[in-house]
């Protein structure tokens, strides 16, 4: 099973409650468990809120939502001048490109805040806080730069999705795989 999900939106705070309304929809016909879905759409929020903090007031930034059998993969792609991950995590060593603490993948321990409540948000500024939400929240975090014209941010995020019993989501998985529907 495989669905894509693509947006254009404006850079309004309007359009933040509506990708998060679209993407916990999606989950929800799918089956995929309440708290799963308030995880993903708080991560989400916080990756939308960066675009309005860091992108330039007349682009459109852009949110892909995939779900690829028990994974969920959303990139937000803005088209502002980026932000310093580094900075905002102030001096963690992370970089916008993926490399070091900024790529986070909880099941390694790789990268700082991944969830294990050691108290690192209270030597961040507010703005890093958001960076260290995704990371708690999500199983993969990582920012990468767009390169080319519009250069930009962009931020990936995947969480290995949990369902609930006899959802049509994970009935889709079983019979794709050829389990009982």
């Amino acid at each position: 099973m495989e669905i894509k999900l693509g947006l254009s939106l404006p850079r309004d705070e309007i359009s933040i409650p509506i990708v998060r309304r679209i993407c916990a929809q999606a989950l929800t016909v799918l089956g995929v468990s309440p708290d799963c879905i308030a995880d993903v759409e708080l991560a989400l929020t916080e990756a939308c809120a960066n675009v309005l903090a860091h992108a330039t007031a007349e682009d459109d930034y852009e949110v892909r939502v995939g779900v690829d059998n028990g994974l969920a993969v959303i990139e937000v792609v803005d088209h502002g001048g980026g932000f310093d991950v580094a900075k905002a995590l102030e001096g963690g060593g992370a970089s916008p490109n993926g490399d070091g603490p900024a790529d986070s993948d909880s099941d390694s321990g790789e990268g700082e805040g991944d969830g294990d409540g050691d108290g690192a948000a209270e030597h961040l500024s507010e703005g890093g806080r958001g960076i260290l939400l995704m990371r708690a929240l999500m199983d993969r975090v990582r920012f990468d730069a767009v390169e080319g014209p519009h250069q930009g941010t962009r931020v990936h995020l995947e969480k290995v999705l949990t369902w609930n019993d006899r959802s049509p989501g994970a009935q889709l998985i079983r019979a794709r795989a050829g389990g009982d529907p």
